[in-house]
Formats: structure tokens, C-alpha cells, sequence
């Protein structure tokens, strides 16, 4: 990902809500492989995603233990009302034509 167009934080939130708007459910190591993060920036960024309400963290136990991450109802909500948003704009700029003066 470029660091031309928003800081980490924010290019690293979306990649990771992104990824999981696009299914029910994702665990760590997808995650992490798809949004190029590193395990420790993961768990801290998903730490903030749940208790914003925007992410549910299950882990498991046992011989293979497994962290599988989804968004919540209103997580999912507010990923679909942003991307609704970022469409908008990019159409409204794609469309823009400049008023006479």
C-alpha cells in the first residue's frame, strides 16, 4: 500500500475491515498475509476494532490455537455506509466540472 494518500493507521483499519467485509469471518494469519501487516501492528489495530464495537474476536485453544476475526452487525454497517461514501466521492470528483466565473 502506498503512503502517499492516508496515514497507517487509517490505510491499515480499512484493509483490515475491507478484508472482512468480503466474508463472514477471517483468521489471524489471512489477515495478516493480506493486508501485508506484521503480527504485532495486527493484534494491536484488531485490539482497537473490538473495542470500537467494529470487530469480533474469537480464539481457540487447544492443540492448534486459532484467532478468527468478523465484523460485528454495526461494524459491518458503518464498513458498507464508509464504502458508500468513498463511491460517492470518487463519482462526484470523476464528474466535477468547474463553474464559470
Amino acid at each position: 500500500m502506498s503512503r502517499t494518500f492516508a496515514g497507517s493507521r487509517v490505510r491499515s483499519r480499512l484493509a483490515i475491515t475491507s478484508a472482512l467485509s468480503a466474508c463472514e469471518s477471517a483468521d489471524f494469519l489471512y489477515l495478516q498475509r493480506v493486508t501485508g501487516l506484521s503480527k504485532g501492528n495486527l493484534s494491536s489495530h484488531l485490539a482497537k476494532l473490538e473495542k470500537g464495537g467494529i470487530v469480533k474476536i474469537d480464539k481457540t485453544t487447544g492443540r492448534r490455537p486459532r484467532t478468527v476475526v468478523s465484523l460485528t452487525e454495526p461494524g459491518r454497517t458503518t464498513v458498507a455506509e464508509h464504502w458508500d461514501q468513498l463511491i460517492r466521492l470518487h463519482e462526484a470528483a470523476r464528474t466535477w466540472v468547474p463553474s464559470e466565473t
